[in-house]
């Protein structure tokens, strides 16, 4: 494995890293130097002015307003200036710029990590990914909230119950890193700790061909094992609307308005089915809570995806 050879930083292992280090350092030393700056002018203002006797009167300064000005406007401009170059960073970790990049699904659950990859690999605690290759997570958590950090990667995502969300990454070090919970979780916290392996394209490759079967075929089996496939009828004449091509669709609801089909609203409907339904039916569909994981949704959630590929070739 490749380190860092900045001492006390983490391996630097992403495209990214590089850049949150810079800004953090630039961040640091700004602090360093105005704190330095103030408590040298304190101390030299102090000295110079000290009450020399009873008899000393200060003599009234008129302000002026062009130095005013100046000490505020020249802090303002640096401190934007971090801004601006923090904001670029935070949306390149959340916007997929690859045309290949590949997704990794995380379910968070005491005490341990479950991840499930599209093709069909599953792991507890541990990741492989493949080098210089940019990669999507999405992630929940079954029970309480939960952090995913990758200190290599610069990057950490609270994991929360009932909603996804998602950072992208591109790793650049083939190597084993570390991989934590960085959100207190229940008494075995420090417990909930994993590895993240990078590799090569061709060894990530052959791993992922030891795998079991896909995301997609498990979600299909899921798919007939509710009876889904009943109502969800492919030419839409079912009970329910068809599924082909629905996935970041705009669905038109009862209500009047319309929701885009993402990751989310599909676990909604899954869920809680009454909660937006599509406009031309009823609300005649069961709810699935507590009868299939987070997991599972998952799988049945690619499944739906996988339709819309279908649909468009």
């Amino acid at each position: 494995m490749q380190h860092n050879t900045m001492p006390f930083f983490p391996d630097s292992a992403s495209t990214i890293a590089p850049e949150i280090d810079g800004l953090m350092i630039a961040e640091l030393l700004f602090s360093v130097f105005f704190s330095v700056l103030i408590f040298a002018i304190v101390v030299y203002f102090a000295l110079k002015y000290k009450r020399k006797s009873e008899d000393d009167r200060p003599v009234h300064i008129h302000g002026s307003l062009v130095l005013e000005i100046a000490w505020s406007l020249i802090p303002f401009i640096m401190i934007l200036g971090f801004f601006v170059v923090g904001t670029r960073v935070f949306f390149r970790a959340y916007t997929v710029e690859a045309a290949n990049t590949m997704e990794i699904f995380v379910t968070g659950k005491q005490w341990m990590w479950k991840i499930q990859h599209p093709e069909g690999p599953r792991e507890i605690n541990e990741m492989h990914l493949p080098v210089n290759r940019q990669v999507k997570f999405t992630m929940i958590a079954e029970d309480v909230i939960h952090s995913y950090f990758i200190p290599a990667f610069r990057l950490k995502k609270d994991v929360i119950p009932g909603r996804y969300t998602s950072f992208v990454v591109t790793p650049t070090k083939v190597g084993k890193y570390h991989l934590f919970c960085a959100e207190y979780c229940g008494t075995q916290h420090s417990g909930m700790v994993g590895s993240v392996y990078v590799m090569e394209e061709s060894d990530y490759e052959k791993w992922v061909a030891g795998g079991d079967e896909s995301m997609t075929a498990r979600g299909e089996a899921l798919f007939g094992q509710y009876g889904c496939s009943t109502c969800h009828l492919p030419n839409g004449k079912g009970r329910g609307p068809s599924l082909i091509g629905v996935y970041n669709s705009m669905q038109k609801l009862q209500t009047g308005g319309s929701v885009k089909a993402d990751e989310s609203y599909l676990r909604e409907s899954i869920l809680n089915p009454r909660a937006k339904v599509v406009e031309g039916f009823q609300a005649v569909m069961p709810t699935f809570q507590g009868q299939i994981s987070e997991e599972g949704l998952l799988q049945v959630i690619a499944y739906i995806k996988s339709l819309e590929k279908e649909e468009g070739q």
